[in-house]
């Protein structure tokens, strides 16, 4: 790689060097650190608790979502170009089959409501958009864009709003644009000066940024010193925790990432082992630390320890990649990006292919914070756009099984879970329908609308089961309000089994809309079997 005068080129070869060893770092650091997570909070992990390496542990990312929820983004990318709506990015990340947490699970449990980006990410629907969640997410955009922090933030732009806001995507570019200048900068001190660019000066993540290379300068040899800096500051002061879940806060995990890359000295043991040792999210911060670290190498001057055992074959989970085919993605990627920002593919000389990269100065993003955030925009997803979120397809036989038993019922929302369907014989009982709620907070509900009879009393007779494992709330509204709430447990049935009527005469003469709803309550065995959906 070198730098002739306003542009910067790099070989396609090392290129995929470099690329190859900031994937190889994110999987160190990650599972080296997995045994630790939120296992220290607020405290610098003991020396003799730091798991130690062997090169068997490379494998053990391949199940690890610091990883996999990225590659969705990579996938989003392959099929549509870097040139995909952000719409169509929510439409993938809805249809995300693994499971997530803070502002991810808050961002995509938007997307599936129908709020598209950018208000999936707006703190009037999100509660913790500054979460760690897209800066343990971002490496790919860096990895794909060279040289070209301007495309980090872009992407962060495009991905980074479905879950984050404010500092909580301004971390993802920061992170994203340490990548990017890796492929040209390995001094730690001068790459994050130029990461620093990325991002709005007058956010609290930039501050966080100039505090770190501040107290570095002061003292660049105690890290532990450091650690308590940020600790009194970014931690302890509530002004420096809006909007975020405690521990899972950007900025204090982000510091966690630079105290590892400064005070590591680019020893690739070190760097990783800090952040790990800086406690919180203690595999997702060396992850990130150690893939940037990993870029300045390059693959071939990486040790042993951390190549000889990888699995070449293995794919992520829920992916369709495995490593070869994650970097031939990259690639392919990185030359669309190259093009896209200004620069070249070319042959130079020795008939090396090379990228020729423009050397231009990068416009962040606009600042804002998500204390006092900009107004919603009002995005809603199209019915149509709907229709493609396939997450929420349920099995292709039940409303076939729902005609048989409960005829004139509909039935929406029931996940795949504990095999949903027919039942020729459940506790006692032959013929009964099991059905199971779609996700965490999404209840299965069988829905239709009668006319209640004007001249005779009206009851809704159900027989409804608990599985002897777990519980849930059964919940019947009427004409879309809430009107009884029953927990259906062992402690409240019979043999499993709750027969209950409920008197409807004061609809009389009305068309009614009910919705029977298999609630669920703490996401263990939450199935409903029902034997009886009668109106006497």
């Amino acid at each position: 790689m070198v730098v002739h005068g306003a542009d910067r080129i790099l070989t396609v070869k090392e290129y995929r060097e470099k690329m190859s060893a900031g994937w190889i770092g994110q999987m160190v650091g990650v599972s080296q650190g997995a045994p630790t997570e939120f296992r220290w909070g607020d405290k610098i992990i003991p020396e003799d608790k730091v798991p130690q390496w062997t090169p068997q542990m490379i494998n053990d990312s391949f199940a690890q979502d610091d990883l996999y929820v990225e590659m969705t983004f990579l996938r989003t990318l392959e099929q549509y170009g870097l040139d995909c709506s952000i719409r169509q990015a929510g439409i993938d990340f809805a249809n995300s089959a693994y499971p997530l947490w803070c502002a991810n699970n808050a961002g995509r449990k938007n997307l599936r409501k129908g709020i598209a980006a950018p208000d999936s990410s707006h703190p009037q629907f999100n509660k913790c958009p500054n979460d760690i969640d897209y800066q343990i997410e971002a490496d790919y955009s860096g990895l794909i864009a060279p040289g070209i922090p301007q495309a980090a933030v872009d992407l962060g732009e495009k991905f980074g709003r479905l879950m984050n806001y404010g500092d909580g995507m301004y971390a993802g570019q920061f992170i994203g644009a340490l990548y990017s200048e890796a492929f040209f900068e390995s001094d730690p001190v001068r790459l994050t000066q130029k990461a620093l660019e990325a991002i709005p000066s007058g956010s609290q993540y930039a501050e966080m940024v100039r505090d770190m290379l501040k107290w570095y300068s002061e003292d660049s040899i105690n890290w532990q010193a450091c650690w308590e800096k940020c600790q009194k500051k970014y931690r302890e002061d509530p002004n420096y925790q809006k909007d975020s879940n405690g521990g899972i806060d950007c900025k204090i995990n982000g510091a966690y990432v630079l105290l590892g890359l400064l005070y590591g000295h680019c020893d690739l043991n070190d760097t990783i082992v800090i952040s790990m040792r800086a406690g919180q999210d203690s595999d997702c911060n060396p992850s990130s630390s150690g893939g940037i670290l990993f870029t300045t190498f390059g693959y071939n001057n990486l040790p042993d320890r951390y190549l000889k055992d990888l699995q070449w074959e293995t794919k992520f989970s829920h992916t369709d990649y495995n490593f070869k085919q994650l970097l031939d993605v990259c690639q392919k990627l990185a030359t669309d990006v190259v093009v896209k920002y200004g620069g070249k593919v070319v042959k130079n000389d020795q008939g090396e292919m090379c990228f020729i990269i423009p050397d231009r100065p990068v416009k962040p993003s606009k600042l804002v914070c998500s204390w006092n955030p900009e107004p919603i925009k009002n995005s809603r997803f199209t019915k149509e756009e709907m229709e493609q979120m396939v997450w929420n397809k349920q099995p292709s036989h039940l409303q076939s099984d729902v005609d048989k038993l409960f005829p004139g019922w509909k039935i929406i929302n029931c996940g795949d879970d504990m095999n949903p369907g027919v039942r020729a014989d459940w506790q006692g009982q032959k013929d009964v329908l099991c059905v199971h709620p779609l996700d965490e907070e999404i209840g299965c509900s069988l829905i239709r609308t009668y006319s209640i009879p004007n001249d005779k009393p009206c009851r809704l007779h159900l027989l409804v089961g608990n599985d002897p494992q777990g519980d849930f709330d059964l919940v019947i509204k009427l004409n879309d309000k809430e009107f009884l709430r029953k927990t259906i447990s062992n402690s409240t049935t019979e043999s499993h089994w709750m027969d209950m009527k409920v008197d409807l005469s004061q609809f009389a003469g009305t068309d009614i809309k009910l919705e029977l709803i298999n609630q669920p309550t703490g996401w263990e065995w939450e199935a409903a079997y029902w034997k009886t959906i009668s109106f006497e």
